[in-house]
Order: C-alpha cells, then structure tokens, then sequence
C-alpha cells in the first residue's frame, strides 16, 4: 500500500486545574507538618528538613503555570497529597478508557470516520491502570471498532513509537484505519510530597488517527518518514510493579512514584535527542529551514529551547516551536500530540513538521509530516 498520514488529532483535557499558587501553599503546608512532626529526628541530624516551594521557582525550573488533573481531591490535602479517586465496577468503563472515548471522538470527527471503520486501536501511555486486560481493547469495544488492539508503554515516547507502529501497519496493509490514544493520568505517579518534582506533571488524553493518505478526506499530514531509538538508563524510572508482592514490600515507597535525576537527564538526553533529529532530518534530505514546525515533547521550557536551538541553527520563533507546557505541564507521552493538535491546522500544503518526543528508556521517537491538499469525497 502507499504512505500513511494523520488524518485527526483530538486532545481531552480534564476539567479540573491546579494553579502553581495552589500546589506551593498545599506542598509547604505538608512540609511545615512534616518538619514539626519530625523535629527530633532533624534536631539529630538523622532526617532531612524540607524546604519551602515557590511558584517563582516552579516557572523557572520548567516554564510551567499550572496543570489540569483528573480530580483535585486528595492533591491539596497535606495529609495526603496523592488523587483520591473512588473504585470502579469492572462493568463500567475504566478511567483511561472514559478519557479516551472523549479524545478519539474529536479525532475521529475531524477525519470523517466512525469508530466501525477503525480496525486499529492502540493506547500508548507511560502507565496503564491494569495490566489486562488490555485498555486498548476496551476502548476498541466501546467506540465498536473492529479488527484487533494492543496497549504500548514507551513512557514519554509513546506516541511517536504508536505512530510509527501503525503506520508501518497500514503501510503493509495490515491495518486499514489506526485510532492511537494516549490516556495520561500523571497524577496518580507523581510524587507529590517531593519539592524537586511535585509541579512536572498534568493529566490529558491525546488520540490521532492514521489512514492510507488516499484514503483522506481532508488536508491530512503524510507521514514522511518515521525513527525511533532507545539506549537503557536508570535516571528515569519507577518501581511500581507487579512484583512488589513477591519482595514482602507492598508498602507506598518513594520509588514507586516516578523518580529521576534531572541533571543528569538533562545532560544525557539533549545530545540524543537533537542528533536525533538531525539524522532523521539528513535521511530524509531534509534542512532544518525547511521546517515549518516542531512539535516537542512537552518536558521542561529550558529542554525545548536548547533542542530548538541545536536543531534550527538559531533560537525559534514561538510559531516554529509552540509550547503547551505553561498550561499543561508535562503530560508524559500526550504533550507533542497537544502541542500538534493546537498547533497545525494553519499548516498550508506542502509545509513541513516534526513531531518528537523523548524520556524514560531513555527513548526518542520523531516523525516527519507534510501537509496535503484537502481531498473531497
């Protein structure tokens, strides 16, 4: 078969908002109990006094103001500090796969389709909330869809390794019409007891639509090319697995809420992830002039900067390179979907963009899209 292309994108974002004025006030009212009841074990040296946060001190460590989140209950609360949600009969349909019905029936909308013409549903994230079955095929029963279904966990960088998955499956023609949704409840694994990482993280839910680029009925983005790359590292990672049991630790540990060594991230991933790109753009005999758009992942304002820098030669115009992280923060492997969503459909044909995400694995997938002329029937 011929290329693939995206051909709707939706975004669902939850009603619920945490301002940075809103978190700081619960995360010191946390410390101040922490601190006084811990005041012995500090006064001996034994525990480490927690420190104050500042909204000054969120927006300059990641350029982020605020983010959305399934609930406000329990976040707020310095006797809890997790969300609080209530249980779920299995009748009903899980969190992630309410959340996806929402994303995927705008995408869906903005393609000309209906979930009886999918036979692809993949639901990439960087947590799933069961381990089967599988969320994917839930949400393939709920909008009635056919053919078959999988989850993808590539952390950050599950989006763009969906994309190119099911591209490559409509490429081979083993897939005829792909709804890939990325349902990101951060929420529930951020610490949100720790200073250094307690403003990163937002809930969303992303969904695109892949088809045959014949098949499109509007101004879709072909898929030029796709790449995708991983090299292991412990600098991200999280604990949380379904072997706790078996270590007699089933206790709430640090390490089983997401954890990372940031500075060491920033140094390691940087290089990677704009040579990256550069190979992916020298594959395709592309320049970075050329591009009329970078979609990044939505990590930290300083990452995306210094990439948009190495990538262009120069530092890019807030139009080359739109941020959703000021009002999102990072919403794990949905941030480059939004930033594409809410940011391409002034794209004339034949303008050219990239979307890339990297982060935990570590991992880094980019995909490389031109705009079509809109097609009728």
């Amino acid at each position: 078969m011929g290329a693939a292309a995206i051909t709707g994108s939706g975004v669902h974002t939850p009603p619920d908002l945490i301002t940075n004025d809103e978190l700081v006030r619960a995360f010191n009212a946390y410390a101040d109990l922490f601190n006084a009841r811990n005041a012995e074990a500090i006064e001996a040296g034994t525990l480490r006094r927690k420190g104050h946060s500042s909204s000054d001190f969120i927006v300059t460590a990641s350029g982020i103001h605020q983010r959305h989140v399934v609930t406000r209950d329990g976040i707020l609360d310095p006797e809890i500090m997790h969300p609080v949600l209530p249980p779920r009969d299995p009748a009903q349909p899980s969190l992630m796969a309410e959340m996806a019905l929402k994303a995927c029936a705008e995408a869906l909308a903005q393609a000309g389709r209906e979930g009886h013409e999918v036979d692809l549903v993949i639901c990439a994230a960087s947590n799933h909330e069961r381990a089967y079955p599988a969320i994917a095929v839930e949400i393939q029963q709920l909008i009635g869809a056919g053919g078959f279904a999988f989850d993808m966990n590539v952390a950050c960088s599950s989006a763009t390794f969906a994309i190119q998955a099911a591209a490559d499956m409509i490429r081979a023609g083993t897939a005829r019409c792909a709804v890939l949704v990325n349902p990101e409840i951060c929420s529930a694994h951020t610490e949100w007891r720790d200073r250094d990482c307690h403003f990163i993280f937002g809930d969303v839910c992303t969904a695109t639509v892949i088809e045959p680029v014949q098949a499109a009925k509007g101004g879709a983005f072909r898929i030029l090319s796709t790449r995708c790359n991983t090299q292991f590292s412990n600098n991200i990672r999280n604990e949380n697995g379904y072997l706790r049991r078996a270590h007699g630790r089933m206790e709430d540990r640090r390490d089983m809420q997401f954890m990372q060594e940031g500075r060491r991230v920033f140094k390691e991933v940087l290089p990677m992830v704009s040579q990256h790109i550069a190979d992916h753009l020298a594959a395709g005999g592309i320049a970075p002039g050329d591009l009329k758009r970078l979609w990044l992942h939505q990590a930290n304002k300083s990452m995306n900067d210094f990439i948009g820098r190495k990538v262009m030669g120069r530092v890019p115009s807030p139009d080359e390179q739109p941020n959703v992280l000021s009002d999102y923060a990072n919403t794990s492997s949905a941030g480059s979907i939004i930033a594409f969503a809410h940011h391409s459909a002034d794209m004339a044909p034949g303008d050219r963009g990239l979307i890339c995400s990297f982060g935990a694995g570590y991992s880094v997938g980019s995909v490389l899209l031109e705009r079509e002329r809109s097609r009728s029937g």
